[in-house]
């Protein structure tokens, strides 16, 4: 009896932990940098105003939502304030300015469930992103 009880326990465990696994899996933004700079020295962090240019693809069909790029103005705000989806709050802090990354975003860590303009529920977005400037540093002092 306790053979098949601390079996149950373990098989139930295994599905707890295949479960979490899920979970976080889904949660995380793919990273990859594409162009760093080598005089890289300063860093984009939390509370710095920064100014970045990007292009937004959906990864189910590689279709062009929008791009800062096409408009000529770079997209300015703070990181870590809550203006951007949260993985961009993730896959933007630490760049350098004249740095590229891509970022492959879940929705979990976009826009979810909901619909946002050309952007159907539930979509992986992949951002292709360029920090510009830091246009002020945490300490609000200007860079």
């Amino acid at each position: 009896m306790r053979v098949l009880y601390l079996f149950g326990l373990f098989i139930v465990l295994i599905h707890v932990g295949v479960l979490i696994g899920c979970v976080n899996g889904e949660d995380k933004v793919d990273i990859n940098v594409e162009y760093l700079p080598s005089d890289c020295n300063s860093f984009a962090k939390k509370g710095d105003k920064l100014q970045v240019h990007y292009v937004l693809t959906l990864e189910s069909n590689g279709n062009k939502i929008d791009s800062s790029v096409d408009r000529g103005s770079p997209f300015e705000f703070t990181l870590g304030r809550g203006q951007v989806i949260k993985g961009w709050e993730i896959g933007i802090e630490g760049m350098c300015p004249g740095e590229k990354r891509q970022l492959k975003i879940p929705p979990s860590l976009g826009y979810g469930s909901r619909s946002t303009g050309r952007i159907p529920p539930h979509s992986t977005l992949v951002f292709a992103t360029e920090l510009i400037k830091i246009v002020s540093s945490a300490d609000n002092s200007e860079l």
